[in-house]
């Protein structure tokens, strides 16, 4: 085969490489506040943010403190269009999103969507709200993008792209979360976020997304010996996490929603100890890339 050839179906394959991609990355993993400093280098200190690329889409999911190395690297990337999607908009999910530099580029096409706020709130109202005076210096109509806030209801099927499909379940958290389901070529990721588990019984909703699923993230803020104390706050635990996982036949499960609280020793065990129940289990990190 020539040269020349050689290079053509090297750029096709190349091409069909990208098309097919399904890939992970978390920009944030820890919940309730961002931390730094030397107890938190291992597995970061961000609020959660979550990029997903299906093929050549990109869709991200909150817009937490990690939103703000997210955004400067798509800018850097050059992409022009994505879909963000809330699962739900307390201040460690959307603290990054008056930084998050797509929203400042005048090429660029973002869609927002949240559907855990029902009748009281949309998307765009919500915007609006969080990003005014006193709280903040400027409204989103200072952002030069073209933003689409759009609303939906949990349960709803989404279909964002050609070939991208995302189920959707309300969790059970104080003012609402939303669950997420994506498929893609035959593939699933799922995040579940913000949700408080009964103890002793697993979350039909739950269930229903994480059935099967190749990747699942879940709230392990707590362990399950913190649950009483913290009852009411809306997380839950990487035991139940393991215990959902086994149940589903998932065959992987990363614990995000990490306590600012919990230091990278403390996680480091955590994961020990999950790995000898479930050998697909693992603790979030910033940064970290997963491919499906």
């Amino acid at each position: 085969m020539s040269t020349v050839l050689q290079r053509v179906a090297f750029e096709q394959a190349r091409h069909m490489t990208a098309l097919s991609k399904f890939q992970l990355k978390l920009w944030g993993a820890r919940g309730g506040l961002p931390v730094s400093g030397r107890q938190f280098q291992k597995f970061g200190g961000n609020t959660i943010c979550i990029e997903m690329r299906c093929g050549e889409h990109v869709i991200m999911f909150d817009a937490g403190s990690g939103a703000l190395a997210a955004g400067q690297a798509l800018a850097a990337d050059g992409c022009k269009e994505l879909t963000l999607y809330f699962t739900h908009t307390h201040y460690d999910h959307v603290c990054g999103l008056p930084f998050f530099k797509p929203m400042y580029c005048g090429q660029s096409q973002l869609k927002m969507w949240s559907g855990h706020m029902g009748p009281a709130m949309t998307t765009r109202q919500m915007l609006s709200e969080f990003m005014r005076k006193p709280f903040f210096p400027i409204g989103p109509d200072y952002c030069s993008a073209r933003i689409d806030a759009r609303d939906f209801s949990a349960g709803d099927v989404l279909t964002p792209y050609p070939g991208v499909t995302i189920r959707t379940g309300m969790l059970n958290h104080p003012g609402n979360a939303v669950g997420y389901r994506v498929e893609f070529g035959g593939r699933s990721i799922a995040i579940i976020t913000d949700t408080e588990h009964e103890p002793g019984t697993l979350d039909p909703a739950v269930l229903r997304l994480i059935d099967k699923v190749d990747l699942f993230l879940y709230d392990a803020t707590f362990l399950d010996e913190e649950m009483a104390t913290f009852k009411g706050f809306g997380h839950s635990s990487w035991q139940q996490a393991v215990r959902l996982a086994q149940t589903a036949g998932a065959k992987q499960v990363g614990f995000i929603h990490h306590s600012f609280n919990r230091t990278d020793a403390a996680l480091s065990k955590i994961e020990r100890a999950a790995k000898r129940q479930f050998p697909g289990a693992f603790c979030g990190r910033d940064l970290q890339v997963i491919d499906i």
